[in-house]
């Protein structure tokens, strides 16, 4: 008798819905920044749980006192001093104390990274400049192209000591 006739949905353009993802792909390709984050790479020891870590006294004559005050001023042993002239008395320290030195930074939390990071560099250009004469002296070369067994020496030659300290307020949290 009557049929009805079966229509068939239509399909969904994909043309368009791949032109619309193409765009929002280029959108946020555009608009997203890709920035590789910058920074001072350290390596800090493991911790070990089993052992219990006492205090250990350590000479005043084989520590360098850093300070960065609050107005990104620097203090050597509480005296001024200027980040230029830093890279130099950091080196004559290291050659003059050996493997045994500790270079104690501490900066004020209203310090600007800016200023810290100036001091960090400055002390990394000088462990450089040292590794370099040692490794002239030892191999003849400087540290860049020694392979990596020498670099290790040297390295243990001259050992980066640097030792941060935090201010803590007064329920033992660090600020």
């Amino acid at each position: 008798m009557f049929h009805r006739k079966i229509r068939k949905v239509p399909g969904l353009n994909a043309s368009s819905t791949a032109d619309i993802s193409f765009m929002l792909l280029i959108f946020f390709l555009v608009t997203t920044s890709m920035d590789i984050d910058k920074g001072i790479t350290r390596q800090l020891p493991p911790i070990q749980k089993e052992k219990e870590q006492l205090p250990t006294s350590v000479s005043s004559n084989l520590v360098m006192k850093l300070y960065v005050t609050a107005d990104d001023k620097l203090l050597l042993n509480d005296e001024p001093i200027k980040v230029t002239k830093l890279r130099s008395v950091v080196e004559k320290f290291i050659a003059n104390r050996g493997k045994n030195h500790i270079i104690q930074l501490q900066t004020s939390r209203e310090a600007s990274y800016d200023a810290y990071f100036r001091v960090q560099s400055e002390i990394i250009a000088a462990y450089h400049v040292l590794r370099d004469k040692s490794s002239e002296d030892i191999y003849g070369k400087p540290y860049s192209l020694c392979d990596e067994e020498q670099q290790k020496l040297v390295n243990d030659k001259v050992p980066q000591r640097i030792s941060e300290v935090y201010e803590f307020d007064k329920k033992g949290k660090r600020e």
